[in-house]
């Protein structure tokens, strides 16, 4: 298994000159990168004449440096022991402490790994210990990626909104309910305001109109003893805490946080979509070294061999093209199909948009508890009819592929969220803060993020019916009507877009309502468990695998810029340029909501001097509009940058693929013309023979 020293200068001869000298230099670099096809050889050809320089260049490292660049060496093992003796031999001889120290290099040896398995099996038990973890790893096996991206999905917007309520509640709910305001407890809870929204949550911490506009306090009575004088008349240090500009601020702070969060997954996201190799390679990687030979359990190598056995179809079906060639006619009729199922997706999406607009101009002056509950009802409707209606269209265009007939659903779908957001958002920002008064109340805002409620609960219910009747109902359809075992396949498009829209309405909302990510997360939760038990039960695995290798990335690029810029500029609007209500809230008796930190800024300072420099810090990064643009530039500066770094390293690695191409052609041509001279040689001593004989 070793090689000696003399084996090296004995079998460079056998080195054809066509390997010596035919090969370019990309070649050679690339081969000399190539333990498997050169590790003999390399040996034989280079060791040999540069064995004492390499044993010089060993000399002049320390001893792990050299170690090191001797374990990345395209060597053989005995090759490298030889090297690794010739050049450290005189430096374990030579030290003074070569006697003492290799029962303590030993030790350290074993404690470093120790550690390191220590260190590897904690990643594993973090690992598992993910949110959903396992329930993740059963969806990717039985359903593949596709399904997969939507649960994922949904993790993550659970923790921006677990974010977002952390940052709520710790700098805005939790100092007002220390100090709740006076009159706001006289209220009983009855159970319709679950639905509503109204009467006892109305005037609580849920909504914007129970937070006050003054200094809260907190007394701290370590300072007064009783029969002291002076001090005695104030027996409490008062801490002032604004609560209209902590309001602001958290409310921007978070915003700024959510945004560089979301810049920061779009950037990671573009890496790992794009920074792939392709399907051919993905296959053979899966065909032979995918399996986890620690696997013990039955369940475990169930779920990693559906787990391998999808990922192939996937990757398979990339491979497979489609159908050939069509001709003119084909072609027009196919066009004709596209142009006419375009005309009817968008002509149904503005009949719904003009439904919504009038149904709330017709809504805008009732106040009942069951009318409220009118345009909730009929906008979750429309969210609900309408993506079937884009899935009949997709079902006759008949697309080739199916991540094109989900993308193509996903902008339709799009569309419509944004229109009936968009219309929302006339409804409460043009015409409900203009007339608060038409729906007999002097607080806009509770309005508002009342009628938010009521669309988040609302369609969070007919997303639990859709789950039930068009799934549910449908597999017992199915199967005893009509006879067949045939479920329904998890619709991605509809779903995810559900997510999207329900976490721009928290979003939008959460300037109206401090306590909106709370209930979001509650739905998050209860959402996932009915999807999750729903997916395993009522629905199959697509007919046609696909691989969702960028589906991760489209969705958050959608939930980033027609979702949380959307929701931004409308709270923005609000904030700069909206009237607050002048009985209820922090920002009243103000022209604006934004007045609220400059009149903070200008108070600490007069107050404060030395803490002056925070009203500085103030007027220069949130009033001055320079720096949001400023910020703005740099993270689109981050995406543009770091989309032409994947960009190219993705043509690096088409290059370098080429070139381990061009070389096994290079092997298999030299090959074959060795096995020719070969051939031509035995043919030769044949003729000898048959001659001689």
């Amino acid at each position: 298994m070793f090689e000696s020293t003399e084996s090296w200068s004995s079998t460079s001869d056998h080195i054809t000159p066509l390997r010596r000298n035919h090969c370019s230099a990309a070649t050679q670099k690339v081969l000399s990168h190539m333990p498997s096809c050169t590790a003999g050889k390399y040996n034989s050809a280079v060791i040999s004449n540069k064995k004492d320089q390499l044993v010089t260049d060993l000399r002049g490292l320390s001893v792990r440096e050299g170690k090191r660049k001797l374990r990345a060496m395209p060597l053989s093992l005995g090759s490298k022991m030889e090297l690794r003796r010739l050049a450290f031999r005189d430096v374990a001889k030579g030290s003074t402490t070569s006697r003492v120290i290799p029962c303590c290099s030993d030790h350290s040896g074993h404690i470093s790994k120790t550690c390191r398995q220590c260190l590897f099996g904690c990643l594993n038990v973090l690992g598992s210990l993910q949110l959903w973890h396992s329930a993740m790893k059963k969806v990717s096996g039985r359903f593949g990626t596709g399904v997969l991206s939507y649960f994922l999905f949904l993790r993550t917007l659970l923790g921006l909104n677990l974010l977002l309520f952390i940052i709520n509640g710790l700098f805005v709910v939790i100092p007002q309910a220390i100090h709740p305001p006076h009159g706001y407890n006289s209220y009983t809870f009855t159970g319709l305001e679950l639905l509503t929204g109204k009467g006892y949550f109305s005037h609580s911490l849920m909504f914007y109109g129970y937070y006050t506009n003054t200094n809260l306090t907190t007394c701290h009575a370590a300072h007064w003893t009783p029969g002291s004088t002076g001090e005695s008349l104030n027996p409490c240090d008062t801490v002032p805490y604004n609560m209209p500009a902590a309001y602001l601020l958290t409310l921007a702070s978070s915003f700024f946080i959510i945004c560089m969060i979301l810049v920061y997954s779009i950037s990671k996201s573009f890496g790992r979509s794009f920074h792939v190799l392709k399907s051919n390679g993905n296959l053979a990687v899966n065909v032979f070294c995918a399996w986890d030979f620690k696997l013990s359990k039955k369940t475990s190598v169930r779920f990693q061999s559906e787990k391998i056995s999808n990922q192939l179809k996937e990757l398979l079906s990339e491979m497979i093209t489609g159908d050939g060639e069509k001709s003119c006619t084909q072609r027009l009729c196919r066009l004709i199909v596209h142009l006419l199922a375009w005309t009817l997706c968008l002509s149904s999406i503005c009949l719904g948009a003009m439904g919504v607009y009038y149904l709330s101009e017709a809504t805008i002056a009732t106040d009942g508890d069951t009318e409220v509950l009118l345009l909730p009802a009929v906008v979750s409707g429309i969210n609900l009819l309408l993506p079937g209606l884009f899935n009949l269209c997709a079902w006759v265009e008949k697309h080739d592929s199916p991540s094109v007939c989900v993308h193509v659903s996903i902008f339709r779908n799009l569309l419509l969220k944004i229109t009936i957001v968009g219309m929302l958002c006339y409804h409460w920002l043009g015409r409900i803060s203009v007339e608060p008064g038409r729906q007999n109340s002097q607080c806009w805002e509770d309005i508002v993020g009342q009628e938010v409620y009521r669309l988040l609960l609302m369609d969070f219910i007919f997303t639990l019916l859709y789950t039930f009747l068009g799934e549910f109902l449908w597999r017992l359809f199915s199967k005893q009507v009509r006879g067949r075992d045939r479920k329904p396949v998890f619709d991605i498009a509809r779903n995810v877009m559900e997510l999207i829209y329900g976490q721009t309405l928290t979003w939008i909302g959460v300037l109206f309502a401090p306590l909106l990510p709370a209930v979001q997360i509650i739905k998050l939760l209860v959402l996932f468990y009915i999807k999750k038990s729903s997916l395993m039960v009522n629905c199959q695995a697509p007919r046609k695998p696909w691989r969702a290798s960028q589906m991760t990335t489209l969705f958050i690029t959608m939930l980033c810029f027609p979702s949380f810029v959307s929701a931004a500029v409308s709270v923005s609007y609000t904030i700069w340029k909206i009237k607050p209500s002048s009985g209820c809230g922090p920002f009243r008796n103000l022209d604006t909501m934004f007045q609220s930190g400059s009149q903070w800024g200008q108070g600490l300072k007069n107050a404060h001097p030395v803490l002056s420099g925070l009203s500085w810090v103030y007027n220069s990064l949130v009033e001055n509009p320079v720096f949001l643009f400023l910020a703005s530039g740099v993270f689109l500066l981050v995406i543009y940058f770091h989309a032409q770094v994947v960009d190219g390293q993705k043509k690096i690695i088409s290059r370098l693929e080429s070139q381990i191409e061009n070389v096994g052609m290079i092997i298999f041509f030299k090959q074959c013309y060795e096995s020719r001279a070969v051939l031509a040689l035995c043919e030769a001593v044949a003729i000898m023979l048959t001659c001689s004989q």
